[in-house]
């Protein structure tokens, strides 16, 4: 399970906004190998996460690269998995190192959606000429969308789905992003956000999709950080695109599946536009 706020302004007009603001939680088994956020390799162009879990190596949940390419996945709550269906990580490190734009390797995903469980995927192209944002979903419908401007929240059902958690959250991410804050301000407010630990139960939405875990899971999934025996949110990142395409990445990641032990690193560049 994750979660994911954005703010998508493609041609922002202050020389002080940015083009993309993203907050998200990745929540998974604390014990789960993975590989915190770097560059992949030697050519420092691919920044994110990776998954180490045997099967799963070089998966990822959230990532960006310096040719402008951005994909963040989540997974969509449900009881009944298909233990062979394919890694979805894998479709984030594939579009980014994939030529296709956002929009045709979504179409492409689409045609394979059947391979997966549920999911739901956000890729982005950030360009000199123009900034394009997308989303599909494979529990939704059967083709892929073109994001507007504007805010959103994602999390384990399809995009804007109102659960209380996303409502909850959103209004808090909505809140930060509208006041004018320097970067370090802004990154520090986000990362206070994706630490709320409020339940927000009851909420039936979540508890209809959710039929099959017990209540106790969900009460705990209702929370924007979640915290439970072994899964919970285990990494915070935070992503800033100025107008000039400087990006800042940070990423809050547990130690050794202690809850109160937490490494930040950050990472700037400037897109390749």
């Amino acid at each position: 399970m994750c979660i994911i706020f954005l703010k998508f302004d493609p041609r922002p007009a202050s020389k002080n906004a940015y083009r993309l603001i993203l907050a998200a939680n990745r929540d998974e088994v604390y014990s789960r190998p993975s590989k915190a956020a770097d560059f992949w390799g030697s050519n420092n162009e691919i920044l994110s996460g990776l998954d180490l879990e045997e099967g799963k190596e070089g998966g990822s949940w959230l990532g960006i690269s310096k040719r402008g390419k951005l994909a963040a996945l989540t997974n969509y709550l449900e009881a009944r998995q298909n233990p062979d269906a394919q890694g979805r990580g894998f479709l984030v490190s594939n579009y980014l190192t994939d030529n296709l734009d956002s929009f045709a390797y979504l179409r492409k995903v689409s045609s394979e959606a059947h391979l997966y469980n549920g999911f739901n995927l956000l890729t982005a192209d950030f360009r000199a000429n123009e900034d394009t944002l997308c989303y599909y979903g494979n529990k939704g419908s059967s083709e892929p969308i073109h994001l507007k401007a504007g805010v959103y929240g994602l999390s384990n059902s399809l995009l804007e789905t109102p659960w209380r958690k996303l409502q909850h959250g959103k209004h808090l991410f909505t809140s930060v992003v509208n006041k004018t804050l320097p970067p370090d301000g802004l990154m520090h407010e986000l990362l206070h956000i994706l630490n709320n630990e409020e339940l927000n139960t009851p909420d039936l939405a979540q508890e209809s999709q959710g039929v099959g875990f017990s209540k106790a899971r969900l009460q705990a999934l209702s929370a924007v950080c979640v915290r439970s025996p072994g899964y919970g949110t285990r990494t915070n990142t935070v992503i800033l695109i100025d107008r000039d395409g400087n990006v800042s990445f940070t990423e809050r990641t547990m130690l050794n599946c202690d809850i109160t032990q937490w490494s930040t690193n950050s990472f700037h560049f400037k897109l390749q536009e």
